[in-house]
């Protein structure tokens, strides 16, 4: 028996519950890149601190999906 049969063999042994979280789990680790991870962190960071300077005002999020409806309708 392959590791990787031994883990299905053993997944299968767990709860609905706990095979959800581990299914969770495992799908985050494979869109996981610590660069782009960095990369969203800088962007998020940098638009709080437009917030928070003022110099951009926040949009309700009914109204930019509004927006994005209105834009790309379909």
């Amino acid at each position: 028996m392959s590791t990787v049969e031994a883990l299905q063999a053993q997944a299968e042994k767990l709860s609905p519950a706990d095979r959800s979280r581990l299914l969770e789990h495992l799908v985050a680790r494979l869109d996981a890149d610590p660069a782009v991870e960095a990369a969203w962190d800088a962007v998020a960071e940098a638009r709080q601190a437009e917030l928070d300077a003022g110099t951009v005002k926040a949009v309700a999020y009914q109204d930019a999906v509004a927006r994005l409806e209105a834009r790309f309708p379909g």
